[in-house]
């Protein structure tokens, strides 16, 4: 199923991703992360609907504030009902590319 994708604005702390005209996602597809570390290792927790929402997803990184990670999501992407949640942890920035 071929559908538009979008990136999200990137996020710096935990909190909900926001489209480019800063509206909550909501029901959507992630298709793909791109996280910029930090100096430290740390990770990017993808929550469904909130900070209590199911896990859909645990990305850690390392070490290395110039290695960015892109992850591509098999299939047709993570299938978030409601919205889609970041719990930041010592991270640069994370990025999702949705549909």
């Amino acid at each position: 199923m071929q559908t538009d994708v979008l990136a999200s604005v990137p996020i710096t702390s935990s909190g909900q991703f926001t489209d480019q005209a800063t509206n909550n996602i909501a029901r959507c597809r992630v298709k793909s992360i791109y996280i910029v570390p930090s100096a430290t290792a740390g990770s990017l927790i993808l929550r469904d609907g909130g900070s209590g929402g199911a896990i859909k997803a645990t990305i850690n990184t390392v070490a290395s504030a110039s290695q960015p990670t892109y992850m591509l999501m098999p299939g047709e992407g993570l299938l978030f009902q409601t919205a889609v949640y970041g719990a930041v942890t010592n991270l640069g920035s994370a990025t999702i590319i949705y549909g």
